[in-house]
């Protein structure tokens, strides 16, 4: 019988460690290195075998590499083709990670009923195949050719692969996994890394893509050794707010496209519904114009958004003033507030200041920062802004409202919904070739100077 080898590992971090310390050298925390076994016996990792001929490597020259574009497996949900930068390539891994009840299981279960291009086995180690089917029958889906299963051990998992060679792989989730070579308990650091070692070279050498589930920590990250985020070919954060019902799927690495792209999905009864036009549903239909409200054009991934920030300023009453953001950087509000006081001369020190962005979207474009100031000086003034204008611009320490990318894709998307004045940096280049009967385009340099526009 082979010698037994274990390993001290960080449980927060995944960083090991030849004997047990108190605080890790990674990441720092206390008391979080665990002993695992590492080894069993020889035959760790080899749980998926293809009988194939070893292929001897040689270096070649750069310029002779046969290089072809890679074939991708187009499903039939648009957003999800969008985050994968066009569809599924053969004999990727795919890791999914988000809060627990935003939707991940759901997501990828409808990919499995939609799927049309072969068999789809969906493994399961957290539900039951009574608790798969209930979800299915609210989906509304046939899914003839998706096979369930329920198992958690991949031995016993790669010989129902082998027996139904699936065209698509999807495990829920990586955490709930664990192999007999491994002496350890499912979730562990050695597990979750043998575990998904196995998948990748199941998924290269067979040429299936392969989608994981991934749990997350309190912090936000996906749980288990940083190494896991590093074998996978793509990384996808489902995010989203379980009190609202808008999702987005992130692109957080991706070896086969762009890292900027985002799927928009709207959480309903009967499933997840892709949200084509999300400006349309994002910005607030109303009866009457009400003030400290501003709509701006930001851009995520590779699409435009038009946007609704809503900002609430009153005098502070309870001592020091509150400053509260929902989808917006706080810090950055902080910086707003200060050029207001500093260029404009309004007195926000003395003001609590709430800003939220409708729809429970996070939202980092700096180009919306002329938006926030528009809501919040409508807010401090109580004088509504016109709803059909839209804001476009950076602002600067000095006051100065600083060019954007991409300006005409967003003046594109505010004349398409209809706005029929936008405000924008006159620094930005090419905006005299953009020509529109139906919208103004009113150029400022200084914060000022947008605002006398606005609320002379």
């Amino acid at each position: 019988m082979a010698k037994v080898q274990s390993s001290f590992f960080c449980q927060n971090c995944g960083a090991q460690s030849a004997k047990w310390v108190g605080k890790c050298t990674s990441c720092g925390q206390w008391n979080t290195y665990v002993e695992e076994v590492v080894h069993k016996d020889k035959e760790a990792g080899k749980s998926w075998k293809q009988e194939k001929k070893i292929r001897e490597s040689k270096a070649i020259l750069l310029d002779d590499v046969d290089y072809k574009v890679e074939d991708r497996i187009v499903t039939p949900d648009k957003e999800f083709n969008r985050v994968l930068g066009g569809g599924i390539v053969a004999g990727s891994v795919v890791l999914i990670g988000g809060e627990p009840g935003i939707g991940k299981s759901t997501l990828l279960l409808q990919i499995a009923l939609n799927f049309t291009k072969g068999k789809v086995l969906y493994i399961s180690g957290e539900e039951s195949e009574g608790q798969v089917k209930m979800r299915a029958e609210r989906i509304k889906s046939k899914g003839s050719t998706c096979y369930i299963l329920t198992e958690t051990v991949t031995q016993r998992m790669f010989r129902q692969i082998k027996e139904i060679e699936p065209d698509l792989l999807i495990i829920d989730s990586i955490q709930t996994l664990q192999s007999d070579y491994i002496d350890s308990t499912p979730g562990s650091i050695s597990q979750i890394r043998e575990c998904a070692g196995e998948l990748l070279k199941y998924a290269k050498e067979s040429g299936t893509p392969v989608f994981m589930i991934g749990h997350i920590t309190k912090d936000g990250n996906i749980a288990g050794p940083k190494i896991l985020e590093h074998m996978v070919d793509t990384v996808l954060q489902f995010e989203g707010d379980r009190n609202h019902i808008y999702r987005i799927l992130r692109t957080t690495k991706n070896r086969f496209g762009s890292t900027s792209e985002i799927g928009i999905y709207e959480m309903q009864g009967s499933g997840l519904r892709e949200v084509s036009n999300p400006s349309e549903i994002l910005v607030s239909q109303r009866e009457e114009q009400l003030s400290g409200i501003g709509i701006s054009s930001a851009i995520e991934g590779q699409r435009p958004l038009l946007i609704e920030t809503q900002a609430l300023v009153s005098a502070a009453v309870y001592g020091n003033p509150q400053r509260t953001s929902n989808g917006y950087d706080t810090k950055r509000l902080n910086m707003l507030l200060a050029v207001l006081e500093k260029k404009v001369g309004l007195r926000m020190s003395m003001q609590d200041v709430f800003v939220n962005i409708a729809g429970g979207l996070r939202i980092e474009d700096p180009a919306i920062d002329l938006g926030v100031v528009a809501a919040m000086v409508s807010s401090f003034h109580d004088i509504p802004v016109n709803p059909q204008t839209c804001f476009i611009g950076e602002v600067g320490l000095s006051g100065e409202i600083r060019a954007v990318t991409r300006i005409d894709q967003r003046i594109s998307e505010a004349i398409k919904l209809g706005y029929q004045t936008i405000y924008l940096s006159k620094y930005n280049t090419g905006i005299d070739k953009i020509k529109s009967d139906k919208c103004a385009l009113v150029k400022v340099g200084k914060i000022d100077e947008a605002l006398h526009f606005l609320f002379a």
